[in-house]
């Protein structure tokens, strides 16, 4: 980790709903509206690229914990934009203020939590689980 790596770290993601990223394809509803799960990824992709170049390359982020409301739906055909701001370092823990938007306005907010983690421990640790 570098000494950077501070608070108030700003990212986005983007995404136009169709097909594969609706609740009925996601699996998470009977609808064809941007998915819940669609949403959660966006929010995880946004802030995890807002610390990448802040973060060591022999290290990375996972995620652990995320808060979230699903506010308003989005139909096919219109674009998602996510917004993540750092809003509090712990050590090895990043919080993050996540916000889904729309043409509309917004459509989904809460809080996410990310650990830094070296790459090859984590695999080491996870793929020993095929062991079991």
């Amino acid at each position: 980790m570098t000494n950077e790596l501070r608070e108030g770290i700003r990212g986005s993601s983007e995404t136009v709903v169709d097909e594969n990223n609706t609740a009925l394809t996601m699996g998470s509803g009977e609808l064809e509206v941007f998915a819940t799960p669609a949403m959660v990824a966006l929010m995880e992709e946004a802030a995890a690229e807002s610390v990448k170049p802040y973060i060591d390359e022999k290290s990375t982020t996972v995620g652990t914990a995320l808060e979230i409301e699903h506010i308003s739906a989005t139909p096919i055909g219109v674009s998602v934009r996510c917004e993540s701001e750092l809003c509090h370092i712990d050590g090895r823990k990043l919080v993050f203020n996540v916000t889904a938007y729309d043409n509309a306005g917004i459509i989904g907010k809460g809080r996410h939590e990310r650990f830094i983690v070296e790459k090859e421990r984590f695999m080491k640790k996870a793929d020993s689980k095929r062991k079991n």
